[in-house]
């Protein structure tokens, strides 16, 4: 297959046709430098294609704390109060700059999503 820019929706199922079929070859053959190649233009084309949205702060703070396994309880040690999780949870109250350092800090959500807005 030839290496090229993947431009066309066409392109792009080719190469994941392709890359499938050589996803596991040997390293350092050819198929395998063929396999890096083609992961790299096919992450490219998807990133231009299939852009997704970052979730809002609360989506963020929410699916975060699923995956960690806490709970409002310990999101309030976080930030100090038990009322400030279920004013945020809510929607009655925002997250003040303070807040967005602690939760930054405590859960690692990336800063650009705490600070946007919702």
């Amino acid at each position: 297959m030839p290496i090229k820019i993947l431009k066309t929706k066409r392109d792009y199922q080719q190469s994941l046709e392709r890359f499938e079929d050589i996803f596991q070859a040997k390293a350092g053959t050819a198929e395998s430098d063929e396999a890096d190649v083609l992961a790299l233009l096919i992450k490219d084309y998807e990133d231009r294609h299939y852009i997704i949205d970052a979730p809002n702060p609360i989506e963020a703070i929410k699916y975060r704390m699923e995956q960690q396994g806490l709970t409002n309880k310990d999101l309030a040690q976080i930030l100090g109060f038990k009322s400030r999780v279920s004013d945020i949870f809510k929607n009655n109250r925002k997250l003040n700059l303070g807040m967005i350092r602690k939760l930054y800090n405590a859960l690692h959500i990336p800063l650009e999503t705490l600070v946007k807005e919702y």
